[in-house]
């Protein structure tokens, strides 16, 4: 059956949730920012719904599906380009607002899950760093946070899918595309192969135990322009 890329609905969110924690168990940012034996995965299923909820709202999220399936096969999440020469939108500091409430209410109930709060603001610290070298264009990125393809799935096609869906849009508007990956091999290469190209390099350091992370920005491509 052939595969559909379509917006992220409530009914998808489970199977989106699985799919990203399934992509990211052994994932290198997710080891370091997590502690193993701390790790609460019921508490993060609930945080990635209330980031998918948010994204629904505010960013570009997709599942990828079999045409008359309900199963996620693949997940891209992308945020949308945020001018920098203009002050957020009142809309937007109220989003802001109302995803850090529903991140307080989890972490009442459920506690941080292992989550290492100290190495969490040395990668934003080291992202904010990266971004503001890389980024030279007033009017945003368009900046993919999450791209996963469950394994079963892999090596059909679903990951381009799910890129071109956003990579064409930015094309047609001009504007650049930014994403952060955990790995260099073989993850610079994959994305290299979509147009994006390494940029810099975030180094998270937290007193020895470290992790490095790859800045890629990918330029718009002049054939899928708009006249």
């Amino acid at each position: 059956m052939p595969v559909q890329v379509s917006p992220l609905a409530e009914r998808d969110i489970p199977g989106a949730v699985a799919a990203i924690q399934e992509a990211f168990a052994d994932d290198p940012y997710n080891n370091w920012v997590f502690s193993k034996t701390e790790f609460n995965p019921k508490r993060n299923a609930v945080s990635l719904g209330i980031r998918c909820r948010w994204g629904m709202r505010n960013g570009i999220f997709h599942v990828a599906k079999e045409e008359g399936s309900d199963e996620v096969l693949g997940v891209a999440c992308w945020l949308r380009p945020q001018r920098t020469d203009q002050p957020p939108r009142w809309s937007d500091w109220l989003e802001d607002w109302r995803l850090w409430l529903n991140q307080v209410g989890m972490n009442l109930w459920y506690g941080r899950g292992g989550l290492n709060v100290k190495r969490y603001w040395i990668w934003k610290a080291a992202q904010a760093n990266v971004q503001s070298a890389v980024w030279d264009d007033p009017r945003g990125y368009y900046f993919l946070n999450i791209m996963v393809v469950i394994p079963k799935a892999q090596g059909q096609g679903i990951g381009r899918l799910m890129m071109e869906a956003v990579t064409e849009k930015a094309d047609a508007e001009n504007m650049k595309c930014y994403l952060e990956s955990s790995r260099d091999v073989p993850n610079i290469r994959i994305y290299e192969s979509f147009g994006f190209k390494f940029a810099k390099q975030l180094d998270c350091d937290d007193d020895g135990t470290a992790i490095k992370l790859f800045a890629m920005v990918r330029e718009p491509t002049a054939s899928h322009k708009m006249d």
